[in-house]
């Protein structure tokens, strides 16, 4: 990979047909994961497509991923294009995730304490509690649950209590609706535009403003009366906004203040519901998980100190869900200027996929890897060590900064969940259907019932 030489010699890059007007929509639309990877082994790290008549360039595998931590990824690609149509629907200057270079550097540094794992610490018993609520009231005895709506509930509970201090349960299917559209509309452009005028939506959008609003009057009731210790994440966003409003304007505090719902809601959700279903679908590692929770929560309460290498088995199975069924499947960004990629000249203002999650299918780097297999990531095997094979929370400056939070917050809901309640498969021998749009994962009618309490 270099910068464009006079003398390089070119490879012609190939071009993928797909259908009349909607080009590659289909079989990126069905499984976007098993699409990438078939034109990785199909073409190599570099195809170009179009999708709804507009052109697209592939870059993906190993090559795509390290690329992507590189100066010269940092420098060639940016993120602004593809999250624009949010920005400018909540009439916003920017977003986290579509801002670059110095701008999101600041960004990030504003939110950095907010959504690390720094955020809850002296809080672990305190998120168990929040999650044994909801785990009461979503998710009865003899009942078939609808197990991502259940995340949905149950993320929203423990991000709100722990980010902004108040769960607001009551707009979890606001969030929901205007999340879907605005990102299958103006960020993944899935849809058609006039999905924004259905009145469904306006309802939900409004509500979420509603919310926004709520938040801003309780950040503003906090300044100045809180300790340092004791501040979250809107407590930052606020006084960002007070001492720095050109880096948090008043226009931008309702889409950055309602960001942890919005984010959680689709990922945090998506994954744990993942995990429940891979974790149910084999038995022997449902029995080695259950023995690791059981001796976690043997005490009452616990230690917080290297909670994650007391749960093994659970770690492992959560790695490996999110091996299979990853969140981020591709990263969108638009080229800032000529650049080379893998022999391939790609052109200034291109829209780009970088397929990062190609290599997790690859049986180069993971031996069988369509199996579930949790001991992957224990030495001395620590198949995700190699350089570009793992990208569960994207790659380069724009990986999730909630990645040390979310680790937590994961693992302790699992373990929780499968420390308090029995659970089973419905019907037992179910396969699980996914969704695509707006982002990867189990799709909303997959049920689990609960057939009694453990503990």
């Amino acid at each position: 990979m270099s910068t464009v030489h006079p003398t390089l010699d070119m490879r012609a890059t190939p071009t993928l047909r797909g259908l009349p007007l909607i080009g590659s929509l289909i079989p990126m639309a069905r499984d976007p994961a098993k699409f990438f990877l078939d034109c990785y082994r199909r073409f190599g790290p570099v195809v170009r497509m179009k999708v709804l008549g507009q052109p697209y360039v592939l870059i993906a595998g190993v090559e795509a991923a390290n690329f992507m931590g590189t100066r010269e990824g940092k420098e060639c690609l940016r993120s602004k294009e593809f999250w624009q149509g949010l920005v400018e629907e909540y009439g916003a200057t920017q977003v986290l995730p579509g801002t670059d270079g110095e701008a999101h550097k600041k960004l990030r540094d504003v939110m950095r304490h907010g959504y690390s794992k720094e955020s809850i610490q002296g809080r672990y018993n305190e998120l168990i509690a929040i999650t044994d609520g909801s785990l009461q009231r979503d998710w009865p005895v003899g009942k078939k649950v609808p197990v991502v709506e259940a995340m949905q509930y149950m993320v929203v509970d423990q991000l709100g209590t722990i980010l902004t201090g108040a769960a607001p349960l009551e707009y979890v299917k606001d969030i929901r609706i205007t999340i879907l559209h605005i990102l299958n509309v103006l960020v993944t452009r899935q849809r058609p535009k006039i999905l924004l005028k259905r009145p469904q939506y306006k309802k939900a959008k409004a509500r979420v403003y509603e919310l926004g609003e709520k938040m801003i009057a309780a950040a503003k009731a906090r300044v100045g009366k809180i300790k340092d210790e004791e501040r979250n994440l809107i407590d930052d966003v606020m006084q960002a906004h007070l001492d720095t409003p050109e880096v948090m304007p008043a226009s931008d505090l309702i889409v950055t203040l309602t960001g942890p719902y919005v984010a959680g809601l689709d990922t945090v959700a998506n994954t744990t519901a993942a995990i429940v279903y891979t974790v149910l679908k084999h038995p022997d590692v449902l029995a080695r998980v259950q023995a690791e929770v059981d001796a976690l929560f043997a005490g009452g309460t616990i230690e917080e100190e290297d909670l994650l290498k007391r749960i093994p088995s659970l770690q492992g199975a959560i790695m490996e869900t999110m091996r299979l069924y990853p969140i981020a499947v591709a990263q969108m960004r638009t080229a800032t200027r000529d650049f080379v990629f893998a022999g391939h000249q790609i052109r200034a203002g291109e829209m780009i996929y970088v397929g990062t999650s190609v290599p997790h299918f690859m049986g180069e780097y993971w031996p069988d890897p369509e199996k579930f297999d949790i001991d992957r990531y224990a030495k001395p095997r620590a198949e995700h060590m190699q350089p570009g094979v793992y990208s569960p929370y994207g790659r380069g400056p724009h990986t999730c900064l909630g990645k040390s939070l979310a680790e937590i917050q994961i693992a302790l809901s699992m373990a929780r969940l499968f420390y308090k309640l029995d659970l089973e498969l419905d019907p037992p021998g179910y396969v699980l259907k996914t969704k695509t749009a707006p982002t990867p994962g189990p799709a909303m009618d997959f049920k689990v019932r609960v057939k009694g309490l453990r503990h």
